[in-house]
């Protein structure tokens, strides 16, 4: 790792440190928090001449449209209490071309994030392989810290997961086995806690549009999908934020909100880049996606500022 890599991880982990004192177990009123998702530094050209798989030979739009989004949020007051970004932070594959350089420039626009705002980093599909093995999980965690973990803000408690341990997990099963183990006790306990809320971010959303959809590319897979929802209610999950589909799209279905949001980056359906706004107040969570022009000439819509007072 570069020197100046090494620098900006430590800055992160320092931050991130703030939100797991124990202070921020205990409740003190609504708070908001940026859910991000897939900034994917290559993707936009990649998607233009149809080679997903390989291309991305060009990143400089979306370093720009990241640094749009950056320099809108340390505008917005009250700060949020932290950026979480669900997943494919880049677009190249480990072990591809340009993978450390589309890195090194995200890493570079993100260092200018107000430091008073932890960044969150959740793995994607792009960012531990499709089929992850010991190695590309090894490789992310070096680079951008543990593929999954929890941690509190102001009483609510927020549980980090890698998702492609979900989706495909064959070439790494004792880490798949760790994983599930740390979810299962993190869940009891969950239940068993004093969490005014408790918010899962992961990368690929359970559902699109309904529990009951035929698998597909951009969803966990009908079996896994129905354990996990089943697991998450009775833990008392409120809602699962999620990206990978870079379109808007989710439900709530018996209590538990699936909300996933489009992308910093590549857009592939109508929505335009954006991140999303979520309130956390004593009894809901409300959000609403934002368009970064939306967000860079007017903030935080009004609606969901009134919440915060």
């Amino acid at each position: 790792m570069a020197e100046d890599e090494d620098i900006f991880l430590r800055a992160h982990q320092r931050s991130y440190k703030d939100l797991t004192e124990d202070k921020e177990k205990e409740w003190k009123g609504p708070f908001y928090f940026i859910q991000a998702a897939d900034p994917q530094l290559g993707l936009m050209k990649a998607w233009s001449v149809g080679d997903c798989d390989g291309g991305g030979d060009e990143w400089s739009e979306e370093v720009r449209l990241t640094k749009q989004a950056v320099q809108a949020i340390n505008k917005l007051q009250p700060r949020p209490r932290f950026i979480a970004l669900c997943g494919d932070l880049v677009h190249a594959m480990p072990g591809s071309p340009f993978r450390e350089e589309q890195e090194r420039d995200l890493k570079e626009v993100l260092r200018e994030t107000d430091p008073n705002i932890p960044l969150i980093f959740v793995s994607g599909n792009h960012d531990l392989s499709n089929t992850p093995t010991p190695e590309t999980v090894e490789q992310y965690c070096h680079c951008w810290g543990d593929d999954y973990f929890s941690y509190w803000v102001g009483g609510v408690l927020f549980l980090v997961l890698n998702s492609q341990f979900f989706f495909d997990a064959s070439c790494c099963p004792h880490l798949e086995q760790a994983h599930e183990a740390w979810l299962e006790q993190q869940l009891q306990s969950a239940a068993q806690s004093s969490a005014h809320h408790v918010l899962i971010l992961q990368h690929i959303p359970l559902y699109l549009h309904t529990p009951n959809e035929e698998d597909n590319y951009f969803n966990l897979q009908r079996d896994k999908r129905e354990s996990l929802i089943h697991r998450f209610r009775q833990a008392g999950v409120k809602a699962v934020f999620s990206g990978h589909y870079h379109r808007n799209a989710g439900g709530c279905h018996d209590g538990l909100d699936m909300v996933v949001t489009s992308a910093i980056g590549c857009q592939l359906g109508e929505d335009t880049h954006g991140v999303r706004v979520v309130v956390v107040t004593a009894d809901e969570i409300i959000h609403g996606y934002h368009s970064l022009d939306q967000l860079s000439n007017k903030g935080v819509d009004e609606d969901l500022k009134k919440l915060l007072a």
